[in-house]
């Protein structure tokens, strides 16, 4: 999925592809007629990775029968390269198996991208990245643009299992999985990190009008490397980290509806604490609090449309000190509220969305390998259908 994910490949090299393909007395002869050629030639290496998330899950809604489900949620894989030492690239995609994380109540009421779509190949970064140095960077193509926390660690790099579920969590409009087509600034200032750009309006919620984006990140302890983020790191290190994101669209230029005249708005503040506390164990708490005023915010029902999402979540998680076992094990609970307003449709009233999630996990290998076990249940003050979920999930990155 992300650029994390670039050194975890096999690196692959031009000398080492002609060694397989081509025969060694051709190899010979290239090699005696211009061995300097050979080596001014040679391309840079290539990183290749592949993620897997898979899992069971029984879900129990407030009426009707409950259902048991072995799922592939999803299947990834990874190629990062350079054309020069300034100029690189990232190509990621995903194989996204007829469903997601978790069990939507309702088919295509999910956001976050992760609805009942069916199988789907789908291209979720291609980037060209130029990279000066950590103060200048620029990104061409598509991928995630700034907005909050959990829209930059996805759902392979997330701390619980759940993600995009309760309503508050990157509601930030998107192509797929959080992505936008566009370009991009970022930079690294030691401990403050700064990102804007532009996006294309039309292939992201069909408005022409270009979507300006942007995000400011500070670190007042453990600096975090690089765009893309995590929401843990383990124990890895001591972060107190808070980021204020938000995307502006104005009004579409092709409608002259009044509701259609004014700026839509998406912002974001989100908050992550990690400490250690000894012998491989720490402590974290993440918090987050959105507001989406006619910009992205999830789905809810046929014909809903909802100029105002706005909500909160807080996330706790206990890392316990390593054993003489393979792994470490984790509790986690998240407890979040959304509250959807102001229907245009004049179909449905104001609701309010409560989830809480409680995970215990066994990481084996941080992201690259961890089983999670959660319970989720969410309840709606109307128009959605309460709803309990027990499962197990897998994650295998490579």
């Amino acid at each position: 999925m992300l650029t994390q994910c670039a050194h975890k490949g096999v690196v692959v090299t031009a000398q080492r592809v002609l060694r397989k393909v081509v025969p060694v007395g051709l190899l010979l002869g290239v090699a005696t007629v211009s061995h300097v050629h050979a080596q001014e030639d040679e391309l840079p290496p290539v990183s290749l990775g592949a993620g897997l998330q898979t899992s069971f899950i029984h879900q129990q809604p407030a009426t009707g029968d409950s259902t048991d489900n072995f799922r592939l949620n999803s299947l990834r894989f990874y190629v990062n390269g350079k054309a020069t030492n300034n100029i690189s690239f990232m190509i990621n995609t995903d194989i996204n198996y007829g469903g997601s994380l978790f069990v939507c109540p309702e088919k295509g009421s999910c956001g976050g991208g992760y609805g009942n779509q069916g199988n789907q190949i789908q291209v979720l970064d291609a980037v060209a990245q130029i990279g000066v140095s950590d103060k200048l960077n620029i990104w061409f193509g598509r991928f995630l643009p700034p907005s909050d926390r959990a829209n930059m660690y996805g759902p392979y790099y997330s701390h619980h299992w759940a993600v995009f579920t309760d309503g508050v969590q990157d509601g930030y409009p998107f192509i797929f999985q959080g992505r936008q087509n566009g370009a991009m600034y970022w930079g690294q200032f030691d401990k403050v990190k700064l990102s804007a750009g532009a996006f294309d309006g039309s292939s992201t919620n069909g408005n022409s009008s270009l979507i300006g984006a942007g995000r400011v990140q500070v670190d007042f302890w453990d600096p975090e490397a690089g765009y893309y983020l995590n929401g843990t790191y383990y124990g890895q290190r001591n972060l107190l980290a808070i980021g204020l994101a938000g995307q502006v669209q104005s009004a579409d230029p092709l409608k002259s509806v009044v509701d259609e005249l004014t700026a839509k708005t998406a912002t974001s503040f989100d908050f992550l604490l990690e400490r250690m506390t000894g012998r491989g164990s720490a402590v974290s708490a993440e918090v987050e609090v959105v507001r989406y005023k006619g910009l992205g915010g999830y789905p809810t029902a046929p014909g809903a449309q909802f100029e105002t999402l706005h909500g909160g979540y807080v996330l706790g998680a206990y890392l316990l000190p390593k054993t003489d076992g393979p792994g470490q094990f984790e509790a986690l609970v998240k407890y979040g509220i959304a509250v959807y307003s102001q229907d245009k449709s004049n179909i449905y009233p104001d609701f309010r969305q409560k989830t809480t999630e409680v995970n215990f996990n066994y990481i084996l290998n941080e992201f690259n390998a961890r089983m999670m076990i959660f319970f989720k249940n969410t309840n709606y003050t109307a128009v959605r259908m309460n709803d309990v979920q027990v499962g197990v999930g897998l994650q295998i990155q490579m």
